[in-house]
């Protein structure tokens, strides 16, 4: 069931999702090589409990770390470790907010010192997606404008799409309906309504679509 949010609702999100910005913007200061995966989810910790919040993904489904890190060829879900992050790395960083009940949830990719100039376009394909996708993303349209617009990007910019993970509506609950894949699908295609509140989350690949 599609949970549509009231103004005040969304207005307790946006105030989540302003500390989740804050916190990625202190994680962003500090990536670099020779930091630990670990050292930067104590780092979003902090800042997410300072400005009043609780890690989103804490504990959730047993997850132990406040922030995903996914490095490299790792598309999602990453968990935090002591390894030191080497020059040429990319970084995918997930974190997740609830305040007053209600969740935030914000990713980005950081670039860890002198970076291909191959990558640089993967990562800078990836997030212009995103924007063709909230293009799409407008009351009267269909689900599927936003996942169209995604995955027509990215394969004309010559990457790949996944498809095994997808993004999702967010409110009261970190996951709510509907899932939003990034690519044309099967099934059904709800219109979109004033009060739908959505994380959309373009994972692009250089290769095939596939994971394991």
């Amino acid at each position: 069931m599609i949970k549509l949010k009231t103004d005040h609702e969304i207005e307790k999100m946006a105030k989540s999702g302003k500390i989740a910005s804050r916190a990625m913007a202190d994680v962003f200061d500090n990536v670099r090589p020779g930091i630990t995966t670990k050292e930067l989810d104590k780092i979003a910790y902090k800042a997410i409990v300072k400005n009043g919040g609780v890690p989103a993904f804490k504990g959730y489904r047993g997850f132990p770390a406040s922030i995903c890190t996914s490095i490299n060829e790792q598309v999602v879900h990453g968990i935090p470790n002591g390894k030191p992050l080497e020059d040429g790395d990319i970084l995918s960083v997930d974190l997740g907010v609830v305040l007053d009940g209600y969740n935030s949830d914000l990713a980005r990719t950081f670039t860890v010192g002198n970076v291909s100039s191959e990558v640089i376009k993967l990562v800078e394909a990836t997030k212009q997606s995103f924007f063709e996708g909230l293009k799409g993303f407008a009351v009267g349209n269909r689900l599927m404008d936003i996942s169209r617009r995604i995955q027509d990007y990215a394969e004309n910019a010559g990457y790949s799409v996944v498809r095994d993970l997808v993004g999702h509506g967010i409110g009261a609950d970190l996951h709510e309906s509907p899932d939003v894949p990034n690519f044309v699908f099967k099934g059904p295609n709800p219109r979109l309504n004033a009060g739908l509140v959505l994380a959309i989350e373009p994972m692009i690949n250089m290769g095939v679509y596939e994971v394991d």
